[in-house]
């Protein structure tokens, strides 16, 4: 049975870049089926922006024209086919005009079927779970800091402070073929919040957690988090979406 919930998206500039390469999605089917998706371009000006747009037009595009979904392998078969589109096409783009040369972009993706939530995970953009008293990270990042904390070379604080704590170990379009991260997790009727980094290098964890557990409308909840991010320094463009249950579930 699927749980019932308002869910929204927005993105953000920030204050220091000049453009917004960030894209958001909040999506429903003909189902009821729901989906949140962000995407955070990188290669430079154009690039980047370009990048996110394939992605979410590809996933706009095929999320609402899917065949009904009844079990779960037609959803991941529908994930695999969708990620290896976009990737084909940012990494096409990429290679075949010196415009677009080196853009990429991450894809951070949650789907809400029946009982389930798919979470697809490519770069460092963030999936989270609102729990009792804290957010929990649904996602882990594939960056070279986290690679070298997971090898026990760095510590948490070293990952932080580290000048290399933006480099990726894994993107949309760095090669013909795309691996990603897909996870399946019981909804448990609980607020799911995908974000770019935008959000979580200028807002900490009880900073989103306390707007995520407040009383706000979803939509000031979203400018909550947006404004504490400029506030904290907006030092790059910022994307959220948000899916929360109805009080009553």
């Amino acid at each position: 049975m699927q749980a019932k919930g308002r869910f929204g998206c927005q993105t953000d500039i920030g204050l220091v870049r000049k453009s917004n390469e960030d894209k958001a999605l909040s999506l429903i089917d003909a189902q009821g089926n729901i989906l949140l998706c962000v995407c955070d371009g990188m290669g430079g000006y154009m690039k980047g922006d370009f990048a996110s747009k394939i992605a979410v037009d590809v996933i706009s595009a095929a999320f609402k024209g899917h065949m009904k979904w009844v079990f779960e392998f037609q959803v991941k078969y529908w994930i695999s086919k969708v990620v290896k589109s976009i990737n084909f096409s940012v990494y096409s783009e990429s290679h075949d005009s010196d415009k677009f040369a080196g853009m990429g972009t991450t894809l951070c993706m949650a789907i809400f079927f029946k009982n389930k939530v798919y979470v697809v995970n490519i770069g460092d953009s963030r999936c989270y779970r609102l729990e009792k008293d804290k957010i929990e990270q649904l996602t882990k990042d594939q960056t070279y800091v986290q690679l070298l904390e997971s090898m026990g070379k760095i510590d948490e604080q070293e990952k932080l402070t580290s000048k290399d704590r933006h480099a990726l170990m894994n993107f949309i379009g760095q090669n013909k073929d795309v691996n990603y991260v897909l996870t399946v997790y019981k909804n448990e009727v609980k607020t799911i919040l995908l974000c770019s980094d935008g959000l979580y290098n200028n807002a900490n964890e009880k900073q989103i957690f306390s707007v995520l557990d407040s009383n706000d409308r979803l939509d000031q909840k979203i400018n909550t988090l947006i404004g504490i991010a400029n506030a904290n320094g907006g030092s790059d463009n910022i994307a959220i979406s948000i899916w929360e249950p109805y009080k009553h579930d």
